[in-house]
């Protein structure tokens, strides 16, 4: 054997681990991304044009119809405009802005990737209190674009700004933004900003601290609002404010010393132009909600006033003008002090049809349709839903007789009246308080949680004073701020809808100057969804016709077609009466009516109508009825029926779908018996029980004053104290705290 042959023989190759392998060809794919990205990137700056500047922009107007697109609303065009050379303007007034909205403006390539994560991350956290955009992004979305809000009209205005910062002097973009941006109360350009809040046009003359207010506020004119007198408002100024001061600081515009003098206080405004007199009238608080649901879904404040958008409402011309006449007409006699709210809902879409917020919008901006109020005894239907969706029948049986206790507390039926053991479907009809206390908190494990459920599965928005009282024993009784009759109208709605939600809303289409859609309530639909079963709804729907047809709703009955709804009342403690109730111990307590509601549907359109008294609406409102207190089924269902009467009438009948037979059988035991003529509790024969005549004694076409005018007296004084705090008089709000026993029934 040859020496070659006695060699060992190499060892064999070691194969790659195929980790190593797949790890190789991802890198060379993520490699060859870099390059086509970088590739693709060149070759789409290289073909982008920069485009002339919108001609336009200073002329466009938003327009807001009715729904037919015919009927105008308003509009939204505020815009005032005076255009300044860049010389003209000091260096400490484009510092401010430059520290307000992009402090590496000067050496930027008109895009700041970290800024636009930055701004992400905020959006993320709530916070918009700084933008992503560079000035450059900025001028180039407001002088060369449209305002669709798609990610190819983003990455065009990339590209754009970048090829702009690098062909165009910086001074030149910084001159237009200056002559552009938006600054709020109709103020576009830096020399208009400082005629409307200092009175000053001339740049040259602003100081230091104006200045840097005037770059507050172009951030976001409606978030940083200085006409707004909510304080949240207020702070997020002053942080804001404080914000830009430290970018002058820093860039070197201002010294140390200067910045920790001027953050002491804003500068003094001037008196700031008055609103505009479009939303002058009643059907101004249709305007404001429609700017205010605009800037919801997205719409800057620049866009709103001068993008020329062609804005849609869900109103319905026709309607608003019958619901205005029902509203304004329709009342007692006595209106001195008086409130009324109204709201209509089409079922099945969540569109407002109409609505009634007061009488003139610039003489007040307390809106009585979307303020939150007690719903009294209109909030039952929530627990007539929760309890079926229990397992409870119409026909189990509850305690009628007034008082109860529950959780160490008594609570009591309008005019203590006892009614003796009633089914739930009596108990609905003649809105028997102590019934329902004891389906609520006796019958139904956690019954107040799953009333709070189900209110805001129909559509009650869910909030803190909701959500604080899901353990509170009188939550059944709505004794808190809970809804308004937006709110309401909705919420009925979706029973009347079988079952279906759909989000409210008062937009129906937005389009661009060039005619194309933005937005559509195509969106809204989609958010439709199943809140109660078919099967559950059609029992409310059932049971809340009954209410119509022999309950305390009966005045309904004249609309003449199939029809469901629930009144409501809440007492409490007049807001005049407040202090002399925390010197006597609770003497008042229950001794007035704070709201009286009806809200009823037919398939087709729900209605809520609110009234309230005062100036904060926290006042009496038994002086303006001869009924022993100001029930639903008086006046509030008077004012619906003059407005649904019209506004159903040539629109053909339709019935609600009827319930399974076996669930509407009548299985309760027969221990019902009518209270005795002369109850124990109740007042003195005279005064005839608040519930329906015999069936030999047909009930009148509408409430009317009874024969021999009762006294008016309130419910026995429970074991709790109703602490109500005054409802404030600007920007609606719900109050802090109400009381526990809402004092009040039908």
């Amino acid at each position: 054997m040859s020496e070659a042959r006695r060699k060992a023989a190499p060892p064999p190759r070691r194969k790659k681990h195929w980790a190593l392998r797949v790890l190789g060809w991802l890198a060379a794919l993520l490699f060859l991304g870099i390059i086509a990205s970088v590739a693709a990137f060149f070759v789409v700056y290289q073909t982008t044009k920069i485009p002339d500047p919108n001609k336009e922009f200073a002329t466009n107007t938003t327009t807001v119809t009715f729904a037919d697109q015919r009927n105008p609303l308003g509009s939204f065009f505020e815009q005032n405009r005076h255009t300044v050379p860049l010389a003209q303007i000091p260096k400490h007034v484009q510092d401010s802005v430059i520290a307000a909205e992009d402090r590496t403006f000067w050496t930027n390539p008109g895009i700041s990737p970290s800024g636009m994560v930055r701004a992400a991350v905020n959006i993320a956290r709530g916070e918009q209190l700084q933008g992503g955009s560079t000035i450059t992004q900025q001028y180039v979305k407001i002088m060369y674009l449209t305002q669709e809000r798609t990610v190819s009209r983003k990455l065009k205005e990339l590209f754009i700004a970048t090829k702009l910062g690098r062909q165009q002097d910086k001074s030149k973009t910084l001159e237009g933004y200056l002559n552009t941006i938006y600054f709020g109360q109709g103020a576009y350009g830096i020399a208009a900003a400082g005629d409307v809040y200092f009175k000053q046009p001339d740049p040259k003359k602003l100081s230091v601290q104006q200045a840097a207010l005037l770059a507050t506020v172009l951030n976001n004119p409606s978030l940083f609002d200085v006409t707004d007198s909510d304080p949240r408002t207020k702070q997020r100024i002053i942080e804001r404010y404080k914000y830009v001061l430290d970018g002058m600081q820093q860039m070197g515009t201002i010294t140390e010393a200067q910045e920790k003098q001027y953050a002491n206080s804003l500068p003094s405004l001037k008196e700031m132009r008055k609103k505009s007199s479009r939303y002058k009238g009643p059907n101004g608080f249709l305007l404001d909600m429609a700017r205010k649901e605009l800037a919801q879904r997205g719409f800057d404040e620049d866009e709103i006033t001068g993008g020329g958008l062609k804005v849609t409402t869900t109103f319905n011309y026709q309607q608003q003008n019958k619901m205005l006449k029902a509203a304004q007409n329709e009342l007692p006699e006595k209106k001195n002090g008086l409130h009324v709210g109204m709201a209509a809902v089409q079922p099945g879409t969540g569109q407002l049809l109409a609505m009634y917020g007061g009488p003139d919008f610039l003489k007040s901006q307390l809106n009585w349709a979307t303020t939150k109020a007690r719903p009294g005894s209109s909030f039952k239907p929530f627990a007539l839903a929760a309890a079926l969706q229990d397992g409870k029948s119409l026909w189990n049986i509850y305690q009628g007789d007034s008082p109860i206790t529950v959780q160490g507390q008594k609570f009591g039926n309008e005019l203590s009246t006892d009614y003796g053991d009633v089914t739930l479907m009596k108990a609905t009809e003649q809105s028997i308080n102590t019934a329902f206390y004891d389906l609520v908190d006796n019958d139904m494990e956690d019954g107040p949680a799953k009333v709070v459920d189900a209110a805001e599965a129909a559509g009650i928005p869910a909030s803190k004073t909701l959500e604080k009282d899901r353990s509170a024993p009188a939550t059944v009784l709505g004794p808190d701020a809970y809804a308004s009759p937006v709110d309401m109208a909705n919420a009925y709605a979706t029973f009347a809808a079988e079952g279906k939600y759909t989000p409210l809303h008062v937009i129906k289409e937005v389009r661009g100057p060039d005619g194309k859609v933005l937005w559509s309530d195509a969106s809204v639909m989609k958010q439709q969804k199943q809140a109660f079963t078919p099967e559950i709804a059609n029992l409310v729907n059932y049971a809340l016709q009954n209410v119509v047809k022999k309950g305390t709703g009966t005045g309904a009955k004249d609309l003449d077609r199939a029809v469901a709804g629930k009144t409501g009342t809440a007492g409490g403690v007049a807001v005049e009466d407040r202090k002399e109730n925390a010197a006597c111990d609770g003497c008042k307590d229950g001794s007035a009516t704070l709201t009286s509601w009806w809200t009823g549907y037919t398939p087709q359109e729900s209605t809520s109508v609110l009234y309230r008294a005062g100036s904060t609406g926290e006042s009496d409102l038994d002086p303006y009825s001869d009924d022993p207190a100001f029930f639903g089924g008086n006046w509030p269902l008077k004012t619906w029926l003059a407005f649904m009467k019209p506004a159903l009438d040539g629109v053909p009948e339709a019935n609600f779908n009827d319930p399974d037979k076996d669930q509407i059988k009548d299985t309760s035991t027969p221990t019902f018996t009518p209270p005795p003529s002369t109850p124990v509790n109740t007042p003195p024969p005279s005064t005839p029980p608040p519930s329906t005549p015999p069936p030999s004694t047909p009930p009148p076409s509408t409430p009317t004053k009874p024969t021999n005018t009762p006294t008016k007296t309130k419910p026995t004084r429970t074991t709790t104290t109703p602490v109500i705090p005054t409802l404030p008089t600007g920007e609606p709000t719900q109050p802090t705290d109400t009381p526990r026993s809402p004092g009040g029934g039908q």
